[in-house]
């Protein structure tokens, strides 16, 4: 990376820096800092739940797999649009009108206070792993981009470059910080300003690399499988468990599921679920391409490196830095929403109802501020100890196909049907668990399996088994318990007169929509604008790229501005002569 680079990325982490301290005034009440007080425009939630599910490991991972296999690496990530798309239709609403603050209060309202303890300890545990492999991801590319000379202080003496601890530290720090000052405000509005960069800056990409290819050379050889939409271990059956697996996460994971409560109405809350599904329908082929079209340039690179290599080799100077904030973008998109949803849980769940029940809403804000900054450590230090367990794309693959299935699938089930409890939460979770570890131990060397022709179809379908044990088992077990129970349980009517009533709320209450997430978009479009004009003078040879660019952007910044002006004079009275 040049010094402009590195400049255009310490401008744009000072900035969601700003922005995130910016929102700190608006937190009064334990709903403010982790519901936005109700408050989020749709599109808003919907943007931030999209960015929620990127990191740098969408580009390691997925882009990995796009430079290995192709094809079918794009039709994966348009499954989660299908799974949106349902959630929006059956799920997102009514998690909007439960009236609840956190997700860990409907679970304690029907499933009761173990299956909080379940919940809570469980996901918090898988989810500060995966974003900690996320926050990982993205410091070693930034380590890789950056060698420092010998005596330098931050310089790591056996690589020669960027010290990885400091990588880890300096990002995973200022994610803490505008997540534990700003709340769920901080985080929506910095993943609206994630969302713009990182379109930005794999569009430019996309565009580059496609020129490059244009212009003529050898073009390398690929698989002959490389643009067809399956594969081997990636069949069609695989892809519907695929939507499965996601119906349950982007349905019940409580990181979406917050992005449902932050909303004024359950239409709200639809709306955001289609938005989220229709963005991942259509954009997996625009984040996937340079690795896809890397491939075509090279086919020996490394194939977790595939997006940044390729962004070397094309950008200019000063879009490399803003292609590695976009993936830091992506990483702190879902590491705060992560930290937040948690601190919420500790907050209202642990520290209201069993240290402090009378606690005040500056008591609790200040013990929601304290959770976030120890979540935040917590996941530090998984990052820096992420070397040792094990390859990014295992973790990752691993933990969403087996893992959230058996603890999210009960939610869900929850949601629609009052017939299943407790009971069928923790067998679910339990069973599918020992049936995870069973087939993991059972075909080692010694396993109870080893050897055999159910060891070798494991071994030659492992993501057909993941899908088995964390999509098929559970739907199995809460089937058994639905048609087994007799009637529904007397936590169904609770839920169902609290529902009544936040109806009620809802219709003598008048909210007013907030208008300052668009002043965002219009200042994000004008600054990216601006950046794209100014940094021509450093790149003349791309002069017709970077002014087409910039006067589109500022374009758009100008109509942002205006709709969000306009909005805001229609919210003001009018004067009593009618002027």
């Amino acid at each position: 990376m040049t010094s402009l680079d590195l400049a255009v990325l310490a401008a744009y982490l000072l900035a969601m820096l700003a922005l995130g301290l910016r929102y700190v005034r608006r937190n009064r009440r334990a709903r403010d800092m982790f519901a936005a007080g109700g408050r989020s425009p749709w599109w808003v939630s919907g943007l931030s739940g999209f960015m929620t599910l990127k990191s740098a490991g969408t580009f390691v991972v997925w882009g990995g797999l796009a430079y290995r296999e192709g094809l079918v690496a794009i039709v994966l990530n348009t499954c989660i649009g299908i799974s949106g798309l349902l959630v929006g239709w059956c799920v997102a609403g009514r998690w909007r009108r439960l009236g609840v603050t956190t997700p860990a209060e409907f679970v304690q309202i029907r499933f009761g206070a173990n299956a909080v303890q379940l919940y809570t300890w469980a996901m918090m545990a898988l989810r500060i792993v995966s974003t900690g492999v996320a926050l990982y991801a993205v410091a070693v590319m930034l380590v890789a981009l950056v060698p420092l000379a010998p005596g330098h202080a931050l310089r790591d003496a056996t690589s020669g470059q960027l010290s990885l601890t400091f990588a880890i530290v300096l990002f995973g720090a200022i994610i803490v910080v505008y997540t534990a000052a700003g709340g769920l405000w901080a985080v929506l509005m910095t993943d609206v300003m994630q969302f713009i960069v990182l379109q930005l800056s794999v569009l430019c990409l996309v565009v580059l690399l496609s020129l490059r290819l244009a212009g003529g050379g050898a073009v390398a050889e690929v698989p002959a499988t490389f643009f067809s939409p399956f594969s081997a271990q990636y069949t069609p059956w695989f892809m519907v468990g695929w939507v499965g697996v996601h119906f349950f996460l982007v349905g019940a994971e409580w990181a979406f599921a917050q992005r449902y409560l932050c909303v004024p109405t359950p239409q709200d809350a639809r709306r955001s679920a289609w938005l989220f599904g229709a963005l991942y329908l259509v954009s997996p082929a625009l984040w996937l391409a340079p690795s896809l079209l890397f491939r075509l340039l090279d086919a020996k690179a490394d194939p977790e490196q595939a997006f940044i290599l390729a962004a070397q080799q094309v950008l200019p100077n000063g879009l490399l830095g803003m292609a590695m904030a976009a993936m830091f973008a992506a990483t702190a998109s879902a590491v705060s929403g992560q930290i937040n949803v948690f601190a919420g849980v500790l907050t209202e769940q642990f520290y209201r109802r069993l240290y402090r029940p009378k606690a005040s809403e500056q008591q609790m804000l200040r013990a929601g501020r304290g959770f976030a900054v120890l979540i935040g450590i917590a996941l530090i230090a998984v990052a820096l100890c992420v070397p040792r367990m094990g390859g990014a794309e295992k973790i990752v693959l691993t933990v969403t196909g087996m893992l959230f299935g058996p603890l999210l699938a009960p939610t869900i089930w929850g949601l629609l049907s009052g017939r299943i409890g407790s009971g069928a939460v923790f067998a679910c979770a339990f069973i599918s668990f020992a049936a995870g570890l069973c087939v993991r131990l059972g075909i080692e060397a010694d396993g109870a399996f080893a050897g055999t022709a159910l060891a070798t179809w494991i071994q030659t379908n492992p993501r057909l088994t993941d899908i088995g044990v964390g999509v098929v088992l559970p739907v199995l077990i809460l089937s058994i318990a639905q048609l087994s129970a007799r009637a529904d349980r007397p936590q169904w009517q609770t839920l169902r007169l609290r529902m009544a009533e936040e109806a009620g709320r809802r219709e003598n209450q008048t909210m007013i929509e907030d208008h300052s997430p668009a002043r965002v978009v219009a200042l994000s479009l004008g600054t990216a604008g601006l950046l794209m004009l100014g940094l021509i003078a450093f790149n003349p040879h791309m002069r017709a790229l970077l002014l087409g660019l910039g006067i589109v952007l500022l374009g758009l910044a100008v109509w942002s501005g205006w709709r969000a002006a306009r909005a805001l004079l229609r919210l003001r009275p009018a004067s009593p002569s009618g002027d």
